[in-house]
């Protein structure tokens, strides 16, 4: 459980990408991400609920968790609650909150395209990627569109992310995240909730409403 402790929340692997020119930008994939990122930010405050899973045959590491992100669509602002811990963001600081440690983590934002969390999910595409889209699929009723992204930098961590999108609500269903030693992270939206009512002060972490929690500066 330690493994997934610290990936759900500090995402950022360190893995050497294989070259990227297996994908090339093309325009459907393209005009597909326009409408999803569109559609996220004609939100203010959106609510998912999701689960997040690592599968690694070769380590026999098969491990899944839910969580629930709340997420301010037009800043870099969020909060993602798992069990036991909860990460939070005010755009320029994140705090990682580990309950059962009372201890909170302060560090700079990492905006690079291979910081990855739920909280990216909607706007992945817009920096550091090439994209290709690979074709519709069926599921449950629903059509999702299919589309790999590429990371440009050689020097990421993964090799590729493949986004499932419904095309009825043009939002994210899913992304999983391929690494090259052979791990496939999954996260999956449950649900979807537009326009949730929370202060700007939602985003961050006070120290004050809880006493005996050590705050561990590293920035």
């Amino acid at each position: 459980m330690l493994v997934m402790k610290r990936l759900i929340l500090g995402f950022v692997l360190t893995i050497s990408s294989i070259t990227n020119l297996v994908a090339q930008t093309d325009a459907r994939a393209k005009a597909i991400l326009a409408e999803v990122g569109k559609k996220y930010r004609s939100y203010d405050v959106i609510k998912t609920d999701f689960s997040y899973s690592i599968n690694n045959p070769q380590a026999n590491i098969k491990e899944t968790q839910t969580g629930t992100l709340y997420a301010k669509s037009k800043v870099n602002k969020y909060k993602i609650v798992t069990n036991g811990q909860e990460l939070l963001s005010d755009g320029k600081s994140q705090w990682t909150y580990l309950k059962d440690d009372k201890e909170v983590q302060v560090s700079d934002v990492d905006n690079s395209s291979n910081a990855l969390n739920p909280a990216k999910l909607f706007t992945i595409y817009e920096k550091g990627f090439k994209y290709l889209y690979t074709g519709d699929t069926k599921a449950n009723g629903k059509v999702y569109h299919m589309i790999d992204l590429t990371p440009l930098d050689s020097k990421n961590s993964f090799f590729k992310v493949r986004l499932k999108v419904d095309k009825a609500t043009k939002l994210i269903n899913s992304a999983v995240i391929f690494d090259k030693n052979g791990s496939r992270y999954t996260y999956t939206i449950k649900s979807f909730t537009p326009n949730v009512k929370v202060a700007d002060t939602f985003f961050a972490f006070d120290a004050k409403k809880y006493p005996g929690v050590e705050v561990v500066d590293l920035r």
